[in-house]
């Protein structure tokens, strides 16, 4: 999987992507959570995320309290030294990984944490949910970073150009 395609075809159509999600947000079709979820479930069809794993590589999740307590009591450790261990606060006052890759990333792609990991990574990259014109901004973000993200907003375009 070439990520630097990836990510120049996305940088390219920035543009083109923005203009038609922006047009979705403006009038909705009717039927347009019905195609979201099919499209979603054709892109990972041929999509692996274990060949990639960009997002654990160059994004990190936010921990919520219910994934720190989670995840802690799946480490057998205290959620307040999982913290200190993993987490440090941005600037938006959010919880987030020290640094990057991911510690829990497997040298193969795997999660060492994947049953019980956070909740922003089993929604990654979002391209399932309801009303899906409500993350607009997080699904451009998304496209320079996951190539199923980019194939799904170009997917969808020709979906509803049918």
């Amino acid at each position: 999987m070439n990520l630097d395609l990836y990510k120049k075809q996305a940088l390219q159509k920035q543009k083109e992507h923005k203009k038609f999600l922006d047009g979705i947000k403006k009038k909705p079709p009717k039927n347009l959570d019905y195609i979201v979820q099919e499209t979603h479930d054709e892109v990972f069809e041929n999509i692996n995320c274990l060949q990639c794993a960009n997002c654990c590589k160059t994004t990190g999740p936010l921990y919520t309290e219910k994934d720190i307590e989670r995840i802690a009591k799946h480490l057998r450790m205290k959620p307040a030294d999982f913290e200190a261990k993993y987490l440090r606060i941005d600037e938006d006052n959010d919880k987030v990984l020290q640094h990057l890759p991911c510690f829990f990333l497997n040298s193969d792609n795997t999660c060492s944490i994947y049953e019980v990991r956070p909740k922003a990574c089993r929604e990654y990259p979002h391209t399932d949910r309801k009303k899906i014109y409500q993350i607009n901004n997080l699904t451009m973000k998304n496209t320079l970073i996951c190539p199923a993200a980019y194939e799904f907003v170009e997917r969808i375009m020709k979906n509803l150009a049918k």
